[in-house]
């Protein structure tokens, strides 16, 4: 008689967006059944090719509805939630996100007999924060450690791959401005590429030592905005001058962003730009969890191609 081997389960909250699209790609390498669970499951369709027949499957699970994450934590052995916002629709929405929708995550997946949880929150996370974004980040945290003691709490810097919302972004940008505006130049980052979260959130569901610990996950470098501007410029080939805007222009953006659907700069992201992002010296990261980080300069050049000038052919530096 032929023995089968019973998979384990994985139930990943934010599977279909930019990390959790190489979460589940990693995870379905290694054998698991991933479950993606989501407001929209067709947004997680085209992750189904990344496994075997069944072995990915979309699911509905509203992050405000007690039985919709009961019913996608339900036998499985692993649970992720990667689920965070940057930018609040309507009021209140990164507390009910990003705070009580990480907290209610992890109480069912405690209740449900959920075996490891790994919550991706970021580095900005404080209670003293006076960004909404940063202080509900660190509720997020608190509300995941007293529902699951044993979580695994990552916390990445800015995440840079192909399909990105920086790089690409202000690459774009860069293409048609005359200048490259500057906010917060001297605010320092360190970049963390999206394949090295995505090893990281493996690492921690299958490390033993990784339980209950909470890791700051970021690249090799240290870069001010300023200095992240300059590569880009560098990196596309375009020659554009950095120009710091005034802070009474900045406000002035801000206030006018408030009546625009997809506002390029909230007051809230103003007050984040205020403060460093980067790794706590003496906080575990990647190389705690067996990564060594990738540079900017080995990923980037390759998806911001397609924005250099003359056609592709590579660019001289800036002066």
């Amino acid at each position: 008689m032929r023995q089968t081997t019973v998979r384990q389960v994985a139930t990943v909250f934010g599977g279909a967006g930019f990390i959790g699209r190489y979460v589940v790609q990693r995870l379905a390498a290694q054998g698991w059944v991933v479950r993606i669970a989501g407001r929209d499951p067709a947004r997680a369709r085209f992750l189904q090719t990344q496994g075997m027949v069944g072995q990915i499957v979309p699911l509905a699970a509203s992050l405000d509805d007690d039985g919709a994450v009961a019913r996608a934590v339900a036998g499985a052995d692993l649970v992720v939630n990667l689920v965070g916002i940057l930018a609040e629709r309507k009021a209140g929405d990164f507390t009910r996100v990003q705070a009580e929708g990480a907290g209610r995550v992890a109480r069912l997946a405690a209740a449900g007999g959920v075996e490891r949880l790994v919550h991706v929150s970021a580095i900005g996370a404080d209670p003293a924060s006076p960004s909404r974004y940063g202080k509900s980040k660190a509720e997020g945290e608190a509300a995941v450690r007293a529902a699951f003691p044993g979580a695994t709490i990552l916390r990445p810097s800015i995440v840079f791959g192909p399909e990105d919302q920086f790089f690409n972004r202000f690459a774009s940008l860069a293409r048609f401005l005359p200048i490259m505006p500057v906010v917060a130049g001297a605010t320092r980052f360190q970049p963390v590429y999206v394949g090295d979260v995505a090893d990281a959130v493996v690492a921690a569901a299958t490390r033993e030592d990784a339980v209950g610990k909470t890791y700051e996950l970021a690249g090799p470098r240290v870069l001010t905005f300023r200095e992240l501007l300059r590569f880009i410029l560098d990196t596309t080939g375009h020659r554009r001058p950095l120009v710091d805007l005034p802070q009474g222009l900045v406000k002035l953006q801000v206030a006018l962003g408030r009546y625009l659907p997809n506002a390029p700069l909230t007051e809230d992201q103003l007050l984040m730009l205020q403060r460093d992002n980067v790794a706590a010296a003496d906080a575990p990261g990647l190389a705690a969890l067996g990564i060594a980080p990738k540079s900017i300069e080995a990923v980037v050049p390759g998806y911001l191609r397609r924005f250099r000038t003359g056609g592709g052919r590579r660019p001289q530096p800036a002066g």
